[in-house]
This record gives C-alpha cells, sequence and structure tokens, in this order.
C-alpha cells in the first residue's frame, strides 16, 4: 500500500506521518527537524522550552529552574528552537504542540505563530478558544487532539460560530499513547474507547464538516498498524514513542536507556496534576511517589493551571515540571519517563530517515 500525501490546511505532508509532540526536551529541534526533513511532519514541544540550550536563553532560574511560566515557557528559547529546526528541514510544514492545560496557553500560541511554525496542535483540554489565538495569522493551521466524535462536533459547532473557522485536521488519540490520556483510568481499558474502534465514527462526524482529515494516534507501531488506521477512514497518523528510538530524538541518552530497557509490565498509568492519567515507565521515583518519600513540591515553575501552583501536584505526589525536567536532565533515579504502550518494543537506536523508510515501505 502507498501513502497518499496529508493535508492540512495549506500545507502537505509527503508522508502522511505525524511526531507526537513530546516534552519536556523529547522532540525539540533534534526531532522534528529531521522528521519534517524526511517528509513526515516534525512536532516541537512547547514544553519546558526553558531549559532548551541549557538553560542558556531563559531568564531567571531558582535552584536551577526557570521562574514561573514565563520562564519555563520560554519565548526566546521557542524563538531559537524553531530556527534551528528550520536549519534542518528548510521550508518543510513543521508544528508546535502546546497543552491547552499550560499556563499561559494564548501566550505561547502566539509565541509558536510569531516564531514561524506552521501548524499549532493541540490536547490535554478542549481548546473551543483556540482560534482566538491566531488571529492576525490566517496561514497558521490548527489542530486540535480530541477523543471522541462528540469533542470533534463541539468544537466544530463553537469555532464555526465564534470564529466562522473549522479545524484543518484533527488527531484522535486513544488511550494506549504516552503521558496524558484524554480519558479516566476506568475508560482506558473500556473496549469502546479503544482507537481501532473510535476511528469510523470520529470520521464520519468530520464529513459533516466537510471532510475534515482525521489523524489516528496512540498504540501505533508499524506500516501495518498506518495500513489499519487508513482502512477505517484516517487520512494520517501521529507517533510519539518509536521516535524516541531514534539517534536525533533529543531525549538525554539515560532516558532513551530507560526506554529501550523497560519491559511490557514497566509501563503503567498513574496520577497527574494535569488532571488526567498519564502513561509511562515505573521507575524509581514512582515508587517514592507511591510512599509519598518524594523529592518537595516547591512550584517554581507554575507549569499547568489544573495544578492550582502546586496543589494537585501534592494530591499526586510530584511536580510534574520538575520530574519530566528531570527526565530531560538524565537523572534515573527522579526523572519521569513517559512511553506509550509499545515503550518496551524499542530495543535499539536507528536514525529518523531509516526509521521513516520502516514505516513507510514496511521491516
Amino acid at each position: 500500500m502507498n501513502f497518499e500525501a496529508l493535508k492540512i490546511g495549506k500545507y502537505t505532508i509527503p508522508k502522511p506521518i505525524v511526531q507526537g509532540g513530546m516534552g519536556v526536551g523529547i522532540s525539540w529541534s533534534g526531532l522534528a527537524g529531521n522528521v519534517s526533513k524526511q517528509g513526515g511532519l516534525g512536532v516541537l514541544s512547547s514544553v519546558g522550552t526553558g531549559y532548551y540550550k541549557n538553560k542558556e536563553l531563559t531568564g531567571k532560574l531558582v535552584s536551577g529552574r526557570p521562574l514561573d511560566a514565563a520562564n519555563f515557557y520560554s519565548k526566546d528559547a521557542f524563538v531559537q528552537m524553531v530556527k534551528d529546526a528550520r536549519d534542518i528541514c528548510g521550508d518543510a510544514p513543521i508544528a508546535a504542540n502546546v497543552l491547552y492545560a499550560s499556563v499561559d496557553y494564548g501566550r505561547i500560541v502566539k509565541d509558536a505563530c510569531e516564531a514561524g511554525v506552521n501548524i499549532i496542535i493541540t490536547g490535554a483540554g478542549l481548546p473551543t478558544n483556540m482560534p482566538e489565538f491566531t488571529e492576525g495569522y490566517p496561514e497558521v493551521a490548527l489542530v486540535p487532539i480530541i477523543s471522541s466524535a462528540k469533542a470533534l462536533k463541539i468544537i466544530c459547532k463553537r469555532w464555526q460560530k465564534r470564529y466562522n473557522r473549522l479545524p484543518d485536521a484533527v488527531i484522535l488519540e486513544g488511550p494506549k499513547s504516552g503521558g496524558h490520556q484524554g480519558f479516566t483510568y476506568e475508560q482506558c481499558t473500556m473496549p469502546e474507547n479503544q482507537l481501532e474502534v473510535l476511528v469510523e465514527p470520529v470520521v464520519a462526524e468530520a464529513a459533516n464538516w466537510g471532510g475534515i482529515p482525521v489523524i489516528a494516534a496512540g498504540g501505533i507501531w508499524d506500516k501495518n498498524d498506518i495500513e489499519e488506521m487508513m482502512g477505517l477512514g484516517a487520512q494520517g497518523v501521529q507517533m510519539g514513542t518509536r521516535f524516541i528510538g531514534t539517534h536525533e530524538c533529543d531525549a538525554h541518552a539515560n532516558f532513551k536507556k530507560v526506554i529501550i530497557e523497560c519491559k511490557e509490565e514497566d509501563i503503567e498509568l498513574m496520577g497527574s496534576p494535569v488532571g488526567y492519567p498519564a502513561r509511562g515507565v515505573r521507575t524509581n521515583l514512582t515508587g517514592l511517589i507511591d510512599t509519598r518519600t518524594g523529592p518537595d513540591i516547591k512550584c517554581i515553575s507554575n507549569c499547568v493551571a489544573p495544578c492550582n501552583r502546586g496543589v494537585e501536584a501534592k494530591e499526586v505526589g510530584f511536580c510534574i515540571a520538575d520530574r519530566l525536567s528531570d527526565a530531560y536532565l538524565g537523572n534515573e533515579e527522579l526523572g519521569l519517563f513517559f512511553t506509550g504502550t509499545n515503550g518496551y518494543r524499542v530495543k535499539e537506536l536507528i536514525s529518523v530517515e531509516e526509521l521513516m523508510n520502516k514505516l513507510t515501505q514496511g521491516e
């Protein structure tokens, strides 16, 4: 099966593979730039940009961590990140993933537009006001992440009424993805919420709004999986976990080592200050969280609004900004290592070019 190009707004993605946005520091300029160079859609994570370039482009630090949202989501670092990605991929389309749960969400979206990204992707909440922050940038395509046909319908109704526009594409994320889920713990295991069941009704709803392209995500591993999703009506796929196993991935070598060495039973759902269950690898940190003996929670970075300046972090037992940042810095003892259900299948590092060839041509 030869895959057709994916159209998102005015942009054409030759290989219909969107690389999932992974923060802190897993999909930055190195990974995203190379995915776009190889014909996919590279996605820069906007989370924790204050750590980019060894924190040289951020403002005030406290205990070595960016102080408050203005520095954790550093605009200067984001602008440089886009420039660095462009040095790799040239004029190929490139996207930014901006969590709806982020403190300063609107400002971060505007920063991404000003930095020159072509596409904004948003999940971790229902982004009903997303177009509000891209006024003046009509060429920037908008792609919400959803988990049901109902969510797509709500977004389309509100966007059309308030802004006279519709999503340029939509990412349907099933409950096998890494990081935050759009389901409760119980819903993640229900048969009716699995990706292969959700694709067709979402494609049908998208058809009601002019045929919005649907991109399937969560648990997709190889060419066979991609073909299955295309057969159900998806026009592209998003993959995150498998790209961790590439040389160009921006993750620390220790992060890649944790993923490569993990077993299937090590990957589990856990609580999160973001308010959604999240999937990652069980490590020393998760043991500390279980016994409430982890690092102090100080909320230096003020990263996500649902956390309420550390209130939710204390409820679940960890600060997500600090722990994801520690993973990016290679701290195996205190880092939080997100992965999808297929993380245990990553066994070696290969180039992005080789991975893209495998995904489009077969193993």
